[in-house]
């Protein structure tokens, strides 16, 4: 026989639950149980357990049914279910939060064992990073390190001083970071090797002797004005010297050379498939006029197919700024996605900063539905999509103008009025740019989400005098 799971909901959710649960291919038998509540979130799990434990001629005593095996509560629902477990006998846990994802509660989210894990490692440029001062070299170092960077960069402008290169690969080596510098001269690539320094970008036939002089690994790049197998050449004399080095076939801006640098780049994976390639970003997430998130996560998916071994970008153009955090992400994304052989899709959603992979959406019917049952001045503020709806025992306010659904409400306390500006100010920024909307709880941004103090307790009622006042 499959087990039987009883869900423990309010009045308000029972119809929207059972309707969920009626199409939802479950792998078990199951009822719902009404808890004495109109809000299930409010529920906590000592409120649970006491209406287990009643006398059985108490009227607000629940029962399970004996055939019960485990219990399931709504994901809001604080506290300790070792409580319920106690007062029932049975095992309890939370469900998701919200109902519309009890689907994806019962398997059909993939799994993701061992998520996490990357192949790719991200350089972070320190654009003219000698014109900072030590103090400001290391907070760069320090937040690119902890955005996700492995590597950090030194972007040398052209008739820098090899000694200041050297002092400052000194005081980032001696932090702990490993280093490289991005150069073409001889003198400042030499000083900068002596110094320490790990990687060295970049050589080409006008300084490829250097390789075999160098301690620190040379990243290849082609000749100037040069094809990918001006590439090739340099890397395979490097070979022949036995220099071991990273191959850049250099990514081209859209509009010069783009679609034929990504062909460049997968010609060299399958002539050198042993060999450890690097793309730089920067070229399209500085140099495009687009959200950097879809810019980054595109690029890693091509890195991470064609086994790349280093990306190198940068965060100068103020929509650029995230963009090693981004990487971060979008690498561990696509190394579980080409791994287990699975779509980059709804395996983790950081990347999601402005657009919804959900939309949950209420439905106005169940809304007043809702509106009926309450008997409290508490204001609830839902979005639908289309319009946002604020109600109380008092008033239905329905509409797009919040100034209009602020007046219908006839709320004049200061700090209620305070809290109902901001939340439907919230609702409106939802509604425009089709986002889920839960009341007392920041919009989700992604990875740039910032979460806020519980706003539950900050709720102002009503006074009853106040109310009084409105009646007839």
């Amino acid at each position: 026989m499959p087990e039987k799971i009883v869900f423990l909901t309010g009045r308000l959710a029972e119809q929207p639950l059972r309707r969920t649960l009626a199409v939802t291919p479950l792998p078990c038998a199951y009822e719902v149980a009404v808890m004495p509540i109109q809000v299930a979130a409010l529920m906590t799990t000592t409120w649970i357990a006491r209406h287990f434990t009643l006398p059985p001629d108490h009227p607000r005593r629940v029962d399970l049914p004996p055939d019960c095996d485990r219990i399931m509560i709504p994901g809001y629902c604080a506290g300790d279910l070792g409580e319920i477990e106690r007062a029932c006998g049975v095992p309890v846990e939370r469900g998701p939060k919200d109902l519309q994802d009890i689907p994806l509660h019962f398997g059909q989210e993939r799994r993701r064992e061992n998520y996490g894990a990357y192949s790719v490692k991200l350089i972070a440029e320190v654009q003219d990073a000698l014109q900072l001062d030590d103090e400001a070299l290391l907070r760069r170092a320090a937040y690119y390190r902890e955005s996700g960077a492995d590597i950090i960069d030194l972007g040398i402008t052209p008739g820098s001083s090899p000694d200041t290169v050297a002092h400052a690969v000194q005081v980032l080596k001696k932090a702990g970071y490993r280093v490289s510098v991005d150069s073409l001269d001889p003198a400042i690539i030499l000083e900068a090797d002596a110094a320490g320094v790990d990687y060295v970008l970049s050589l080409n036939s006008s300084n490829l002797e250097l390789g075999q002089r160098l301690r620190a690994t040379p990243v290849v790049i082609p000749d100037d004005g040069g094809d990918v197998t001006t590439l090739w050449r340099n890397a395979e004399q490097l070979w022949e010297w036995g220099v071991e080095c990273i191959l850049d076939p250099i990514l081209q801006p859209i509009g010069f050379g783009f679609s034929r640098s990504l062909n460049d780049l997968y010609r060299t994976r399958e002539r050198y498939p042993e060999a450890k390639l690097m793309m730089g970003t920067h070229h399209l997430s500085e140099l495009t006029d687009a959200d950097t998130t879809g810019i980054n996560a595109l690029l890693m998916g091509i890195a991470q197919e064609l086994n790349l071994t280093f990306i190198l970008t940068t965060e100068v153009a103020p929509w650029a700024r995230g963009s090693v955090r981004e990487l971060d992400i979008a690498r561990r994304l696509m190394y579980y996605a080409v791994t287990e052989g699975v779509p980059p899709k709804r395996l983790d959603e950081r990347l999601l900063t402005v657009k919804e992979s959900r939309l949950r959406y209420p439905n106005a019917d169940d809304l007043r539905q809702m509106h009926a049952l309450i008997t409290d001045p508490n204001v609830r503020i839902f979005v639908d999509g289309s319009h946002i709806y604020a109600f109380n025992a008092d008033h239905f306010a329905v509409g797009t103008d919040i100034q209009a659904i602020f007046a219908e409400l006839e709320v004049d306390e200061p700090t209620h009025a305070f809290y109902l500006g901001h939340e439907l100010t919230k609702a409106r920024l939802a509604l425009h740019l089709g986002k889920n909307y839960v009341q007392d709880e920041p919009l989700r941004w992604g990875y740039l989400t910032v979460e806020e103090p519980p706003t539950h307790g900050r709720r102002v009622k009503l006074t009853a005098r106040r109310r009084k006042a409105r009646d007839p």
